[in-house]
């Protein structure tokens, strides 16, 4: 049974030519497929073609990052749909137009949310900013509903805020991951009793993550995901170096023992997860 890396940036892999042997590493280390995750209109097209190229292998979604929100949110937010097919107005509703074949929608829409910690020091600014990262967030989550696809969320100091602003929402939390889940058993609870995910990364594998590790027990096996973030959070043994999909293998051999299985029930069941929530 082969893994899927449920949340992976292959943009700067791609730009520095380093992908193929990405990918090759990947799939020697036993993965299927893996979902790069948009961030910014600077991605989107990148990894649409990526899924094209790589059928099966690649998938991807689309989202305005909050660390990436503006002024200029709008405008960008609203290219959004466009992806699935259609670029419908909010008073002009239209049925989901069939996707041509060379261009491959979305598997989710994300990675969307809130982020308090790389706001900046200057009070009245972080006040702009997030102010904006609210509305962008709110206003992709209309999107998630209209559209009815997954959702892959970012919280970064702001887990309550995001969860008011899914309920408010009204999007189906069957459908909603926290991705790059560093939270305790208490939050992880508030995600499973509405119906959501939590999703691990390398994280869990520190040595003073054992909170991480509580909450991904608590949450079980049988709703586990987990992802790489790459290039970022590597795990044990390579912390420290760049993060690549093919390391998503030491994290699993990692849950595998945390959660008392062998490995290959561990991706058995993450892969059937990963599979049934992104419907791939």
């Amino acid at each position: 049974m082969g893994l899927i890396d449920t949340h992976t940036h292959l943009d700067s892999f791609a730009r520095r030519g380093e992908l193929p042997a990405v990918l090759e590493r990947a799939r020697v280390a036993g993965l299927e497929a893996m979902v790069a995750i948009g961030t910014d209109t600077d991605d989107w097209t990148l990894y649409r073609d990526l899924t094209r190229d790589h059928p099966g292998t690649v998938h991807y979604t689309v989202g305005l990052h909050p660390c990436n929100v503006g002024a200029d949110w709008a405008g960008r937010v609203g290219q959004v749909e466009s992806f699935w097919g259609r670029a419908s107005r909010p008073d002009e509703p239209s049925p989901r137009k069939a996707h041509p074949e060379d261009s491959p929608h979305p598997v989710a829409l994300g990675e969307i949310g809130l982020d308090r910690f790389h706001l900046p020091k200057d009070a009245a600014e972080a006040e702009k900013i997030f102010a904006w990262q609210r509305a962008a967030f709110a206003e992709q989550l209309v999107l998630a509903k209209r559209l009815g696809c997954p959702v892959v969320i970012h919280s970064r100091n702001a887990f309550t805020e995001c969860v008011e602003m899914i309920d408010a929402a009204g999007v189906d939390w069957s459908r909603v991951v926290f991705h790059c889940f560093t939270e305790g058993p208490v939050e992880l609870a508030e995600l499973t009793q509405r119906g959501g995910y939590g999703s691990f990364t390398g994280v869990i594998t520190y040595k003073n993550a054992e909170p991480v590790r509580a909450a991904a027990l608590a949450q079980g096996l049988d709703r586990l995901m987990i992802e790489t973030d790459a290039p970022y959070l590597t795990p044990m043994p390579h912390r420290g170096k760049p993060n690549e999909p093919a390391y998503l293998r030491h994290t699993a051999e990692f849950c595998a023992g945390v959660f008392g299985v062998g490995y290959e029930r561990l991706a058995e069941v993450t892969t059937a997860n990963a599979k049934r929530f992104f419907g791939i």
